[in-house]
């Protein structure tokens, strides 16, 4: 197998780019230096996905992204030259929107207990008949006996009636199935979800039999040398995360590669207990982020937050919200899950306690725990820890306390429920709730992220960069995903903001006065997204306009206070769409555009700074499609928009930049560094890493490494207050040796002033002999 040494993210979709459209590919993203081709699921998913992460037949690759032979194909035309390919696998749950399409789900709704697959899923067969939530009004169930077999009918539904059930009424014939149709507010679900959502049924991967049958065509591809490696989608939410790696790893063999979408929190160390390579890079995202901040800025931005929205947006603030958000979560959308685990927990603990302190408990407990999970070695602590401060602040919950405590001993379904619910709730508490609520400086606000603490010193971003080289050197490190808030160049121009604090607050203030937004906590959170994504030249065109309008949308009904995906206030959002537009058509939009002219320039700074450090840092850095060029996207689906490769390959046959605003200068960077990597690969995984300083008055604008004994990267950080002042007196003392800028050439040995070394880009990568 080839080493990987970077990877290059494709988002797959059968309308737009298949495996073979993959294929042809392979040619640019070779010149690139990519060791490694990324792939989103290929397994056979709904009909029209545009994700795959519904996938409907885990035992086939997707005849819509060209089936098993072109996945062949792909990975004979790698292999030919010198790469390779790894896949996205999605263990945790299937998509049964349509149980036509999912023949496991099908079985199981028509034999209900009986079928084969009934324990593929985590279905509440104590219920009796489970509930599915999909009804929606008043419109009646009837009876579709226009194909082969008979189906209940709701709109475009359709349903597996059971043999032998058919010939009456459909509610007659509905109360004979193992299923009960039910609302899809009722608050009633009959079988664990992915979250909240309803059509994707978790699978049962500690069950042997539905790890061999969900993993048969991952067999082959090792058996026959297709993968080198696999992304593990959302292993927090299966039943024992550790014992699934466990038996995955066995699968793939010790070589090959094992990444996770571990969602780390704050703070928190990946267990190194676990068979894995490291995560996806939301841990390095932020870093990455962090080190670029202007943390001067924050007393300022803070202000804003406070007159808009009541509160300070710092870390106290943030811990209540989230305390309280996620206990609204688990009594709401999460109701159901709950549910199961006060009951599991009445059966593991033999208590007699009633359900509703039960209940009770383990909200205000799950409400106070900081991480996905507590069952990982590091974080062992923490379910001890949130039942100590329920103890104190709820005595008269001593009895349930004991209850759960003893159900979370016994190490049986209490336990194994408790801890996947804990995850959901920090998921859509966190993620999906206050980072859309909260808007202090939103470039903090992605997967994994803190916002509550504002950046981090050059020396902090050192040390964790020392432990990754330490402790996961072939983890994956990342700057944009598919499951982002924002794009790496959206972030990294909204972060400037900490370097212009003042500035943007006097800008928002007076915008408020010419356009007022309809609720002024929505109306920050949205001035700085517009700002993120206002083109450098002229206002949005109606193609931003649109984007801007479908992530308003969004962006409210995820935070839930004025308007939700459940309850939607259209007259709200009317007024929300109509204050776009004003920014966009009225007084507010040449003041925008002056601002982000005189900021943008420094958020490509930025922008350019994050991209080196990533792909020359410690771990196996990925390149989300179209990120070698300069990109503005939002949330998805925004972030799995087309890209336009043949763009990609007209820029790169002539790469010439002279300045970071250049439309080359990010492909530049990113070329060089991985073709770096590729060339001199010891240098990178499991190679040395050091800081490297400067000496002069602006030393503090310089963040840099050594890598090996004979690669350095280096990049300019604060570049507005830098720009008022230059470099002049500041210097870097390279290691003996001649050293050769990989972007332009230049060659320099000894102590070379800065303003010599960055005079064309504010990054450098120089590599020794």
């Amino acid at each position: 197998m080839p080493a990987i040494t970077g990877t290059y993210r494709l988002q797959l979709r059968g309308d737009a780019f298949t495996l073979d459209d993959a294929r042809r590919l392979a040619d640019y993203l070779d010149d690139l230096g990519v060791s490694h081709l990324y792939l989103s699921p290929v397994l056979t998913a709904a009909a029209g996905s545009t994700h795959g992460y519904d996938v409907i037949d885990p035992t086939s690759v997707s005849p819509a992204l060209g089936g098993r032979k072109s996945l062949v194909a792909l990975a004979s035309e790698l292999r030919g030259r010198g790469m390779g390919l790894v896949v996205d696998l999605v263990p945790n749950h299937v998509g049964v929107a349509d149980p036509r399409q999912n023949r496991w789900w099908r079985d199981v709704q028509t034999h209900g207990a009986r079928s084969a697959y009934a324990s593929f899923f985590d279905i509440d067969w104590a219920q009796g008949r489970f509930a599915v939530p999909v009804l929606g009004d008043d419109e009646p169930l009837t009876v579709d006996r226009t194909g082969p077999e008979p189906m209940l009918a709701y709109y475009d539904h359709r349903f597996p009636i059971a043999p032998g059930t058919d010939g009456a009424d459909a509610a007659t014939v509905h109360s004979r199935q193992a299923y009960e149709l039910v609302d899809w507010r009722s608050g009633r679900v009959g079988y664990r979800r992915f979250f909240t959502v309803n059509e994707l049924a978790a699978l049962r991967q500690e069950d042997p039999a539905v790890f061999e049958a969900s993993h048969r065509e991952l067999r082959t591809w090792v058996s026959d040398g297709l993968v080198d490696g696999v992304r593990i989608d959302h292993p927090d939410g299966l039943t024992d995360p550790a014992g699934y790696l466990r038996r995955l790893r066995e699968l793939l063999g010790a070589d090959r590669w094992l990444v996770i979408e571990k969602i780390l929190a704050p703070g928190e160390p990946l267990d190194l207990a676990l068979p894995v390579d490291g995560t996806t890079g939301y841990d390095a995202l932020g870093e990455l982020t962090e080190v670029f901040l202007d943390q001067s800025g924050e007393r300022e931005l803070t202000d804003l937050h406070l007159q808009c929205t009541g509160d300070r947006g710092d870390a106290e603030s943030l811990r209540r919200s989230e305390h309280e958000l996620k206990r609204a979560v688990l009594r709401g959308a999460l109701a159901p899950e709950v549910r199961r685990v006060v009951g599991a927990v009445r059966r593991d603990s033999g208590t007699d306690i009633g359900p509703e302190a039960l209940t009770s408990t383990v909200v205000e407990t799950l409400a106070l725990v900081p991480f996905y999970r507590t069952d990982y070695g590091p974080t062992s602590g923490a379910l001890g820890d949130a039942i100590g401060v329920v103890s104190e602040e709820h005595p008269e919950l001593a009895g349930a306390l004991s209850a759960l405590s003893a159900a979370v001993r016994a190490e049986g379904e209490a336990a194994a429920r408790l801890q996947q619910v804990c995850g959901a709730a920090m998921a859509k508490a966190v993620e999906d709730r206050l980072f859309y609520r909260t808007a202090r400086l939103i470039s903090l606000q992605e997967v994994g992220g803190d916002p509550g603490k504002f950046g981090v010193t050059v020396a902090q971003f050192h040390l964790a960069q020392a432990r990754r080289a330490r402790d996961w050197p072939a983890a994956m490190t990342t700057l944009s995903t598919h499951d982002t808030k924002r794009g790496e160049d959206v972030r990294a121009r909204i972060g400037v903001l900490s370097q212009a604090a003042g500035l943007w607050s006097r800008s928002v203030r007076a915008w408020e006065e010419l356009a007022p937004s309809p609720d002024p906590a929505t109306g920050l959170f949205l001035w700085q997204s517009m700002f993120g994504v206002w083109p450098v030249v002229g206002g949005p065109d109606e193609t931003v306009r649109e984007r801007l309008h479908a992530y308003a949308t969004k962006a409210v009904r995820e935070s839930g206070i004025r308007t939700s995906w459940e309850r939607v206030d259209a007259a709200f959002e009317s007024r929300v769409h109509a204050w776009i537009d004003e920014v966009i058509d009225g007084p507010v939009a040449a003041s925008m555009s002056d601002l982000v002219r005189t900021l943008a320039p420094h958020g490509r700074v930025d922008s350019l700074g994050q991209k080196l450090l990533q792909l020359a840092g410690p771990g196996i850095p990925d390149v989300y499609q179209g990120t070698e060029l300069w990109e503005d996207s939002l949330v998805d689906p925004d972030n799995r928009r087309p890209v336009d490769f043949g763009v990609r390959r007209r820029l790169a046959a002539d790469l010439r930049p002279v300045s970071a605003v250049d439309a080359v200068a990010k492909l530049t960077v990113t070329r060089a560094a991985l073709r770096l990597r590729r060339e001199r690969p010891s240098s990178f995984v499991g190679g040395a890493y050091a800081p490297v300083t400067a000496d002069g008055a602006a030393s503090a604008h310089l963040v840099g490494f050594l890598r090996g004994e004979d690669v350095i990267a280096m990049a300019t950080r604060h570049s507005l207050a830098l720009s008022q002042r230059g470099w002049r007196g500041t210097s870097v003392a390279l290691p003996p040796g001649t050293w050769t800028d990989r972007l332009n050439g230049h060659v320099f040995t000894g102590t070379v002033p800065l303003e010599e070394l960055l005079d064309q880009l504010p990054v450098t990568l120089l590599a020794r002999g």
